[in-house]
């Protein structure tokens, strides 16, 4: 899924903040739910949303997850079964919404950017968290495998995870949205060093190319991921309010924003990288004419004196007419071959001068 291909946006023109839409094309969704404690934990497979509400209960914490992009009919039994904020679901449905955090009466609502890098460069997929008393939904329409690493860390008995109560689930699953983005900037910084390579050894057009296509994926990845910080940033101030979350999520809401900071760091690192890039192809470029044109200017000043030489003894004037003034090497034996080997010793003498002098690559004085 990538960035450009949720353009447009579904909210109608004149309808009333909050209204679902009909999507024109919709991907399949499944929902299932996992309820678990310190003890035990149980998994629910394709369930319907009102048997997904029955399992949210005070023993346990209750993970409900839509897997695929959520239908108008969907997402209205979720709001209606889980208190959903109107405006919350059509942020859900646009598909084009930049992080934020919504605190609604009854629940949290963030929206994080989830990046992938695919064979046309970056792409974003949209991961959705409401988080309530008891529950997390969270609403994904991308790879599956991205939540099953949390589900996976679920079935551990005893972790840090089963014990905490919904605000841990919440970070545990922000925590893994925000980290999907160190694998993509590695493969774009090794994307990076091969094209400096490249355009060292010898730069062409097609580079140019890619270098504008990695200042476009920056472009994307910045824009997407710095409200990102923001968000974190607003969880940390309200991280003391007991109504959603437990003080000691403090540190690991400190360490996510840490880890925010440091994707920051490295887009930063790597837009001057790309910038600089461009830099070397633009001068490369340059010393290339400037080569090609001190090449040319040689040659063309070689063929000054021997220019001269050919005009001069292109007059003709011979001595048939008795005249002083006439060319007397015109009808000499050996006058062609003399000329010849003096435009020969000026040609070969003015080139290694040139190479003297540095002027053809060689080592100046």
């Amino acid at each position: 899924m990538g960035f450009d291909s949720h353009r447009s946006h579904t909210h109608k023109i004149g309808s009333a903040p909050g209204t679902l839409v009909d999507l024109p094309i919709g991907s399949p969704s499944q929902l299932w739910a996992v309820h678990y404690n310190g003890d035990e934990m149980t998994e629910y497979l394709d369930i319907d949303v009102q048997a997904a509400r029955a399992l949210v209960n005070p023993d346990g914490v209750t993970w409900i997850h839509v897997q695929g992009q959520p239908d108008r009919r969907l997402l209205d039994q979720l709001g209606e079964a889980f208190g959903l904020h109107g405006l919350a679901l059509e942020d859900v449905q646009s598909l084009v919404q930049r992080p934020k955090l919504d605190v609604f009466t009854e629940q949290l609502f963030v929206i994080l950017n989830l990046p992938r890098w695919d064979d046309e460069g970056v792409a974003l997929e949209q991961f959705n968290l409401f988080m309530g008393e008891g529950y997390v939904l969270s609403i994904h329409a991308g790879d599956e495998e991205v939540v099953q690493a949390v589900k996976r860390r679920m079935a551990k008995v005893r972790t840090r995870l089963r014990t905490h109560g919904t605000d841990y689930l919440f970070y545990a699953l922000m925590d893994l949205v925000v980290d999907q983005a160190f694998p993509v900037l590695e493969t774009f910084g090794e994307e990076v060093e091969a094209l400096e390579e490249a355009l060292l050894v010898r730069p062409n057009r097609s580079l140019l190319s890619t270098i504008y296509q990695h200042k476009r994926n920056l472009m994307i990845l910045r824009r997407q991921l710095w409200p990102t910080r923001e968000v974190v940033s607003q969880l940390m101030r309200g991280a003391n309010d007991e109504e959603y979350f437990a003080p000691d999520l403090q540190p690991y809401l400190q360490d996510l924003y840490d880890h925010t900071v440091h994707i920051m760091d490295l887009l930063e690192t790597y837009r001057d990288i790309v910038a600089s890039m461009l830099d070397v192809y633009l001068s490369s470029v340059s010393n290339r004419l400037n080569d090609i044109m001190r090449v040319l200017t040689m040659i063309s000043t070689i063929f000054i004196p021997l220019t001269f030489i050919v005009g001069v003894y292109g007059m003709n004037f011979g001595n048939n007419t008795k005249s002083p003034w006439a060319m007397p090497e015109l009808n000499s034996y050996y006058g062609y071959p003399m000329v010849w080997g003096v435009m020969l010793l000026i040609a070969a003498g003015m080139v290694v001068f040139f190479r003297r002098k540095g002027w053809l690559g060689g080592r100046g004085h």
